[in-house]
């Protein structure tokens, strides 16, 4: 490597780095079979791949598991506030080019892509779809190369499928954030833990007696207010559709609008992929001292031009914290910059979640490859046999056996003549 692919705070963080990806990579074990199989097979051999992710020990796990591969590999990170400098540091040390700096501004981010994409890759690997996008809009000339790609979260796959509605999608990406050993795990129960612990890091509450209003109730929504409630809050949930919002209502929590919400919340938490879901005329009626935060990828969710607007001041309180103080005198405590809050100040999921998403993601990398020039220019799921095969490799890795159906079992199902 020299000095134009790679770009990090610091190479001497490197030790700290290698001894934190080991430790996340006890709890990897599918990661640690597919790469296993990935030295003897070589299914990547060649493939330059750019990866825009959070720059984390898991994902440092995913790193070697491409190059193991034979994948010609460069990541930049996909949040500026979400990478681990000595992870970043570790990942230059074992021959794999990474551009992240934890706090970059906007302008670094960019180059960080950009420098990325100078590797003219065959294959994306996005979280949010901004390297997608920049490669649409600014790099138009590399798409020749393009296999295909893949889409970690949530908020990328809904911009993704935007492109391919509007007919603006050059290349096949599989949507990995769909599988179902990713959404109902990594969203759910990583989701729910990591921005918990952001918060906690962040400012040292007490949930307990806390009234936490949750904004989204999707599957991130649906594990973040359990464990909130599991922790002693009364949470409450906004939503803007029925169903989610009924299923909130049976799950025992309170739903409301945000505007009567806002009234009575000391935490507010938003996570729901759109923008300005918390906006100024939630700030003026919130009570002295709420506390904000956004576990969506974005930092679009709080409108943070508008709470600066009807502030007269702001300072930082405390490591992500921001208190602004309001013209009125009212303080409100903003956490990350608005961004991620679970890996702007914590570590994003553990590592045993991260296991199967990145398994997908490495997996889907294969597919792509062995299937290159017969796929759509769209946005796919991921193949059912991937997302059974991550689930099974789970289990074994866990000694947790299951039943297989019988022939007898596998022909009542495939027919219909048979009744009471």
């Amino acid at each position: 490597m020299t000095k134009k692919n790679y770009d990090v705070k610091n190479l001497k963080l490197a030790g700290a780095g290698r001894n934190r990806i080991e430790w996340a990579g006890r709890e990897m074990p599918v990661i640690k079979l597919i790469t296993e199989r990935f030295k003897k097979q070589r299914p990547l051999e060649g493939v330059r791949i750019a990866c825009c992710l959070h720059i984390t020990t898991e994902t440092a796990n995913l790193a070697m598991a491409l190059k193991a591969g034979g994948a010609d590999t460069i990541f930049c990170a996909s949040n500026p506030l979400s990478t681990q400098d000595d992870v970043a540091a570790a990942m230059v040390e074992y021959g794999i080019p990474t551009n992240a700096i934890k706090g970059e501004d906007g302008e670094t981010y960019y180059k960080h892509i950009s420098t990325a994409l100078d590797h003219k890759p065959q294959i994306s690997c996005d979280d949010g779809a901004d390297l997608v996008t920049t490669l649409h809009t600014k790099r138009k000339s590399l798409i020749g190369n393009i296999i295909g790609g893949t889409e970690e979260t949530t908020t990328g796959v809904i911009r993704l499928r935007s492109m391919a509605k509007a007919k603006a999608l050059k290349y096949p990406i599989i949507a990995v954030n769909d599988a179902e050993t990713k959404y109902l795990f990594d969203n759910r129960y990583g989701t729910g833990q990591s921005t918990t612990d952001g918060i906690t890091r962040a400012t040292n509450i007490l949930w307990s007696s806390k009234i936490v209003v949750l904004c989204g109730y999707g599957w991130c929504g649906h594990g973040f207010a359990l464990r909130a409630r599991g922790l002693g809050a009364r949470v409450i949930v906004t939503e803007v559709k029925p169903v989610r919002a009924l299923e909130a209502v049976m799950d025992g929590f309170e739903v409301m609008p945000i505007a009567e919400a806002a009234k009575i919340g000391d935490i507010f938490v938003t996570i729901t992929g759109d923008k300005n879901v918390i906006d100024k005329q939630h700030f003026e009626t919130m009570k002295d001292g709420a506390i904000l935060a956004n576990s969506g990828h974005f930092n679009v969710e709080i409108n943070i031009p508008a709470l600066e607007s009807i502030s007269r001041k702001k300072r930082d309180i405390r490591p992500f914290v921001e208190c602004y103080t309001l013209k009125t005198g009212k303080k409100l405590y903003l956490l990350g910059e608005g961004r991620l809050i679970n890996l702007a100040a914590a570590e994003g999921h553990p590592a045993s979640v991260m296991d199967m998403s990145f398994a997908n993601q490495a997996l889907c990398m294969e597919y792509l490859v062995k299937n290159q020039g017969k796929l759509e220019k769209k946005v796919y799921s991921v193949p059912e046999e991937i997302d059974k095969k991550v689930a099974q490799l789970k289990l074994d890795s866990m000694k947790i056996k299951i039943d297989t159906l019988t022939p007898e079992q596998l022909e009542y199902l495939n027919s219909w003549q048979e009744g009471t």
